[in-house]
């Protein structure tokens, strides 16, 4: 997970472009949008992030840093 890559999906990409990657991916089909990772599986933890964060945004009003921060958040939490 890299938050400097997840900032750029959620600056870059619409919501629908990241439902759309997620999907590609799952299929292991070539997302339409460039998406940063050393493979499907570290892309796909970005995508899912990114998404996170864009609903975040839109749900509750947070900035783009706060959401991420969140993310975060519960990542460390759900492997520690």
């Amino acid at each position: 997970m890299n938050i400097a890559m997840i900032k750029g999906l959620v600056e870059s990409a619409s919501l629908e472009q990241l439902h759309a990657a997620e999907a590609a991916l799952l299929d292991e089909q070539q997302p339409a949008v460039t998406i940063p990772g050393a493979d499907e599986g570290e892309q796909l933890t970005h995508v899912l992030a990114a998404i996170y964060v864009h609903e975040r945004v839109a749900a509750d009003g947070v900035d783009t840093m706060t959401a991420i921060r969140d993310y975060a958040k519960r990542v460390r939490a759900s492997i520690t």
